[in-house]
């Protein structure tokens, strides 16, 4: 092993001994800053040289049907060996941007690892993605390469650019057969070193308030970075690790590459085309996941089930992507006699905050930074730190799982990096434990008759009603007090949109919530989402205004208080 790969290992490890001891663990871990460092060579591929190690699974996939494959690390070493030969025959060198446009199949695992050990940057994308949002990668991206499922390669038809077309699957005319990487030699030799500060992956983040912004990580930031994201879940050797994400979003990369095999865990993948409860649940018991993580929109849609079915329940189970209403964590532990560990994180950086494993948890908090993470809460209007603010990285101990920038954007990056501090355009308070909870985007939280409002507050008291699934919460323009809160509701099942529903709603938030922050207005709704599932409150918002544009308009099908 390399001098780079064992000082990653050593950082590896000092974690892993530590992983219910956060007080240790963050006063005393430091970042390896290796010079070079290529971690499919220098992590994954030593792993898979060692024969106990390199034999456990490293990928489990099962499949609509019932089937499943599982492939060790030794295979999966081998595998994407060939896979960057032919690659390399194919014309992809070092610094070529290489779109990756997969479902969870494993090829994609391949790939990205074969990418990885040729100094391609690769661009992960959905196959969810429009024909305008993959002409917006190949020109933004400077894409000379794209490697896409065969039943998606039509959408490139009418995407300009000279890049060489991959196809898995059964290739179009014009487009290369990916089953022929198999018949390339099974070693690998580098062409030369890689450096850590090499740029690895180009992320277009969803964009909840804007056009998507090209997230630049190298091949330290996201592959060392995610040594805290592994320290929050608690992973470690012989982990089951389960973790529902599509792929071409950030949160694929972290749970279900980096993190998990970081701390040599089985990443187990359910490649299910519409989801379902009973279904996961089922494959909880039946796979033995260990450890488990799932977005809010997924966790509020379990607990629509019968939770109590589970026999083994998961020992780790880890929720991120966005804020998760206190209502959820308290029926899960009513079920599984386990708490659901809340982290923050964003595309731009691996997890920041978070409640790790064996530490107290304090309810509504998202935890305490993580090793490695100076977080400091500015108020924007003074810059100075405040109890309550933008949570903010010191860029004096700037963290390694911080992104290289936004890519192509110096204003963007200028702003994001003001005044010695990264930017999350979060809002957060902090208790004198050092505790951190959540208060919503900058550009959410709102006023109302001069008081400051948080959406996630309202929605989370909402979200305890047992016909509300889900909801988000804006301001309405009100002649009298300038805004109220207006709440968009989805409705669970068995319920129906109706004035009774609507009152009872009203009603029950009447008595949870303080009298400034009322929701006043409610209507059901279909809540716009961006395709990796957040809700895009900046159309609400937008439609209020447009709905309630003089003091005497309102939509037909809104309730009042």
């Amino acid at each position: 092993m390399s001098a780079h790969g064992a000082a990653f290992l050593d950082a590896r490890d000092y974690l892993l001994a530590h992983r219910e001891d956060y007080a240790t663990a963050y006063r005393e871990f430091r970042w390896p800053q290796p010079t070079e460092f290529n971690w499919a060579l220098e992590h994954f591929d030593a792993v898979a040289a060692d024969p106990l190690r390199g034999a456990r699974t490293a990928l489990w996939i099962v499949e609509d049907d019932g089937s499943e494959g599982r492939w060790s690390f030794q295979d999966l070493a081998e595998r994407s060996n060939r896979v960057a030969n032919w690659l390399r025959a194919r014309g992809v060198a070092r610094g070529d941007r290489v779109i990756l446009m997969l479902g969870n199949q494993l090829e994609l695992w391949e790939t990205m690892l074969a990418a990885m050990k040729l100094g391609a940057v690769v661009i992960p994308a959905t196959p969810m993605l429009t024909r305008d949002d993959l002409r917006d990668r190949v020109e933004r991206g400077h894409a000379r390469h794209v490697v896409v499922g065969a039943a998606h390669a039509a959408k490139f038809d009418d995407v300009p650019g000279d890049y060489t077309r991959i196809a898995v699957g059964e290739a179009p005319q014009g487009w290369l057969g990916f089953e022929y990487a198999y018949q390339a030699p099974a070693q690998f030799e580098p062409d030369g070193p890689t450096m850590a500060d090499d740029t690895l992956l180009l992320y277009f983040t969803s964009g909840t308030t804007a056009t998507p912004k090209l997230v630049e990580h190298t091949h330290a930031s996201y592959p060392i970075g995610h040594l805290s994201t592994m320290f929050w879940i608690g992973l470690e050797p012989g982990d089951v690790h389960l973790n529902i994400s599509s792929p071409g979003w950030a949160k694929h990369a972290w749970s279900n590459f980096f993190a998990p095999w970081n701390a040599e865990a089985t990443i187990l993948v359910l490649n299910s085309a519409k989801f379902s409860a009973d279904g996961l649940l089922g494959a909880l018991d039946r796979c033995g996941v260990t450890s488990f993580c799932a977005p809010p929109t997924v966790w509020r849609m379990l607990i629509q089930a019968d939770l109590s079915r589970l026999r083994t329940p998961p020992r780790k189970v880890v929720a991120a992507g966005e804020p998760l209403n206190p209502e959820v964590i308290e029926q899960v532990e009513k079920a599984w006699r386990v708490r659901i560990r809340d982290g923050f994180g964003q595309t731009e950086s691996s997890v920041q905050i978070a409640n790790p494993p064996g530490q107290p948890i304090k309810p509504g908090s998202m935890g305490r930074p993580m090793p490695g993470f100076v977080v400091e809460l500015i108020d924007p209007a003074t810059g100075n730190r405040a109890e309550e603010g933008e949570i903010c990285l010191d860029l004096a101990h700037r963290p390694v799982g911080l992104m290289a920038g936004y890519f192509g954007d110096p204003e963007r990056n200028a702003e994001a990096m003001a005044d010695g501090y990264y930017h999350t355009g979060d809002v957060a308070s902090r208790d004198e434990d050092g505790y951190i909870t959540y208060v919503g985007r900058a550009d959410d939280v709102f006023k109302a008759s001069d008081y400051r409002i948080s959406p996630f507050e309202l929605e989370s008291a909402l979200l305890e009603h047992p016909a509300v699934a889900e909801a988000a919460v804006v301001p309405s323009p009100d002649p009298l007090r300038l805004a109220v809160p207006k709440a968009y509701v989805a409705l669970a099942p068995g319920y129906e949109p109706t004035e009774q529903t609507a009152a009872a709603i009203l009603q029950f938030a009447r008595e949870k919530m303080a009298p400034y922050k009322r929701v006043r207005r409610l209507e059901f709704f279909e809540l716009p989402k961006t395709i990796s599932g957040k809700i895009r409150r900046v159309e609400l918002r937008d439609r209020e205004s447009h709905l309630h544009a003089d003091a005497d308009s309102a939509p037909p099908d809104e309730y009042t208080l």
